[in-house]
C-alpha cells in the first residue's frame, strides 16, 4: 500500500505548479520609449539620434541610409508573474532615414494606439 501511495504521488508532481520550469525573459533589441523617438526630428544628424536612440538595431549594409530600431520580449517566468505583456511581430519598431550627409529625412513608427 505505500507503493501505490508513493507512485501515484510522484505521477502527480509533473502537474504542480511548484515544480513547473524556470523560463527567462527573452528581449530583443532596446526597448523604444516614445519620449525619446519624439525627441527625434527631421534634420538632426545621426549623431544626435545615436544620442537620444543609441545604436539601431539594425544598419543594412545594402541600404546604410536607413536605421531600424525595433524590439521584441517574450516574457519568462518572472514577466508573466509581474504581468508584463509580450511585444511579437515588430509592435515596437521606427525605420529613420538619412541623406547622403547624414541627415534625417523621415521618420517611421507605428500609430500610438491608447
Amino acid at each position: 500500500m505505500p507503493l501505490v501511495a508513493v507512485i501515484s504521488s510522484v505521477s502527480v508532481l509533473p502537474g504542480c505548479s511548484w515544480f513547473s520550469v524556470y523560463k527567462i525573459d527573452i528581449p530583443q533589441g532596446k526597448p523604444i520609449h516614445e519620449d525619446k523617438l519624439s525627441q527625434v526630428q527631421v534634420g538632426m544628424n545621426a549623431n544626435q539620434v545615436l544620442y537620444i536612440l543609441g545604436s539601431p538595431t539594425f544598419r543594412d549594409t545594402l541600404n546604410p541610409v536607413r536605421w531600424d530600431y525595433l524590439y521584441d520580449f517574450t516574457p519568462g517566468t518572472n514577466a508573466k508573474r509581474a504581468n508584463k505583456p509580450a511585444i511579437h511581430n515588430a509592435q515596437q519598431y521606427a525605420k529613420i532615414y538619412f541623406d547622403q550627409n547624414g541627415i534625417v529625412t523621415s521618420i517611421e513608427r507605428p500609430a500610438v494606439t491608447q
